[in-house]
């Protein structure tokens, strides 16, 4: 095992006390600055706004910090709410959460050590030729090493934090807590449903057997394709902590927005086959779209896919009422529109009239590019921003509906895929792809 003196890693509290103590510290330090900032307000006779006493600069650095610390559900629900929840939670929340897109810490190496002895047994090391304690990647869950095996195979390998499986749940509810304590949350919005769906999705994420086998239904699926790459699982070294896969070279994807624009067009037009394939043809979408989750092969021109942690089972009737809904954009059919959102959970009979008729006109900017004869160009679009601003007007008329859940992850690949089309610049012929995948 590689061993180097400037990997010394933060290592994850294990145990549910110390987590939950750290998440004390940081509920009682965020309330602390709170409250000394409520008291200099009101000497200076201003208006106490609870998003500026709260979320102050050093009590974003604070929160960011410590749930980047914890690692595990803590992490990763404060990741999936920053993209998901964009248009319901307050920008000043967003912004804080998104900052753990890119703080994942590594675990010290005699911290890897216990958790692969654990796994594997004590004369671990001797099957490979090389192992590397850096690791190549560190995310919420777990972190990834490069391996070479004693048959010279090349490996990459995903080690799961020490604790994060039995700290899921009391995680994500204690998470919630601070957001509710916070009086950030939009007033009468239920999470909980949200929050049901977070802890499965992550129980599901923390088994690495689960993920191998997601890894091979998906190489299966794809099997007719050339534009794709995938690893291939190494079932002899895999566990519930541990998985074990074949490396699969390639370059972070964004770099492929310096390629030519036939090349980066081609991307982002295989990307969103994948995704319609997804959802109309395997009933199963892999829900998280962070970039690093793909690679790009200049030599190749493939993609590769590299996370299948995520991988969801899409309800039938999902499925069908997303199809009703694309193709009320297709044919412009406004109550057919509706129908949809209401079976998706958008909608309800009891909406108030100016909602019902903001969250339509948003739908309608969103299904936009579906009526386009020309290609849609994700990087001069003007979506973003309206949309953002709708959902900001949208919770200020107290909308405070939950939709299905496996809508809202459909939704946040699909804005996924718009954020790395826009980022590499792209353009595509979205109508002819719907066409071909719903008529």
């Amino acid at each position: 095992m590689t061993d180097r003196r400037d990997n010394r890693g933060r290592a994850v509290p294990r145990g549910r006390l110390s987590r939950l103590g750290r998440f004390g510290r940081l509920a009682a330090g965020t309330a602390s600055e709170a409250l000394g900032n409520s008291i200099q307000a009101l000497a200076r006779g201003e208006t106490l706004d609870p998003s500026r006493l709260i979320l102050t600069p050093s009590n974003a650095r604070r929160m960011a910090d410590e749930l980047a610390h914890l690692r595990g559900a803590a992490m990763k629900m404060g990741q999936m709410l920053s993209m998901d929840a964009g248009d319901l939670l307050p920008r000043e929340l967003t912004e804080v959460l998104a900052r753990l897109r890119d703080s994942a810490q590594p675990m010290p190496p005699h911290q890897l050590k216990r958790v692969l002895t654990r796994n594997w047994g004590p004369d671990w090391l001797s099957r490979f030729e090389r192992f590397d304690s850096r690791p190549m990647a560190a995310a919420s869950i777990g972190q990834v090493h490069r391996a070479r095996t004693r048959n010279e195979q090349e490996l990459a390998i995903k080690v799961q934090y020490p604790g994060v499986r039995n700290s899921i749940d009391s995680d994500v509810d204690n998470l919630a807590s601070l957001i509710a304590l916070s009086g950030l949350a939009p007033r009468g919005l239920d999470l909980q449903p949200m929050l049901d769906e977070v802890k499965r999705q992550l129980r599901d994420e923390a088994d690495y057997t689960r993920e191998g086998r997601m890894m091979t239904r998906y190489a299966e699926w794809l099997a007719d394709s050339d534009a794709f790459v995938m690893p291939v699982l190494d079932e002899d070294l895999t566990t519930t902590d541990v998985l074990a896969m074949t490396y699969v070279a390639g370059a972070p994807i964004e770099t492929a927005a310096d390629a030519a624009p036939d090349i980066r067009n081609r991307i982002i037009a295989d990307l969103a086959e994948l995704v319609l394939r997804e959802v109309f043809e395997f009933g199963a979408i892999q829900s998280d779209p962070n970039f690093a989750n793909y690679r790009y092969q200049p030599e190749t021109g493939r993609i590769g896919l590299l996370d299948f942690g995520a991988v969801q089972d899409i309800p039938d009737t999902v499925r069908q009422a997303g199809r009703r809904l694309l193709i009320a954009g297709l044919e412009a059919d406004a109550a057919e529109r509706e129908r949809a959102l209401t079976d998706l959970g958008y909608l309800s009979e009891t909406t108030p009239p100016d909602q019902r008729a903001l969250l339509l006109e948003m739908t309608d900017l969103a299904l936009a590019p579906l009526f386009r004869s020309e290609a849609f160009d994700f990087d001069a679009s003007a979506l973003v921003t309206p949309l953002r601003e709708g959902g900001f007007r949208l919770r200020a008329l107290g909308y405070a509906r939950t939709p299905h859940p496996m809508a809202v992850f459909i939704q946040r690949k699909v804005a996924g895929l718009y954020l790395l089309g826009a980022r590499l610049g792209a353009r595509l012929h979205i109508r002819p792809l719907l066409e071909r995948r719903l008529t």
